[in-house]
């Protein structure tokens, strides 16, 4: 199955890593890989995150924890999307 991240996604990460590179650069790059290589699980265990309640179609949207960060992503036929990334201290409520 095709991984497909949304520009929202990409924005995510970069500001992750753009965040922590102001205090570590080398940890910047390892939690960036890090992210990707559990994100790149979801591919092969599409149903490892938990529905997303607030959505409009419970069903139709996962979420998964990895450590402080979250992934939110929907599972179609073709292709799985990766939706948004970010850390969990930031507000997710914003937009599903």
């Amino acid at each position: 199955m095709k991984l497909v991240y949304s520009a929202q996604a990409v924005a995510g990460l970069v500001r992750l890593r753009t965040f922590i590179a102001e205090i570590d650069p080398s940890a910047a790059a390892r939690v960036a890989a890090e992210l990707i290589s559990r994100i790149e699980n979801i591919r092969r265990f599409p149903e490892i995150g938990r529905d997303l309640a607030l959505a409009p179609e419970p069903h139709a949207v996962r979420e998964v924890i990895f450590g402080k960060y979250i992934a939110r992503y929907s599972v179609h036929a073709a292709a799985i999307i990766i939706l948004r990334i970010w850390h969990h201290y930031e507000n997710r409520e914003q937009s599903i």
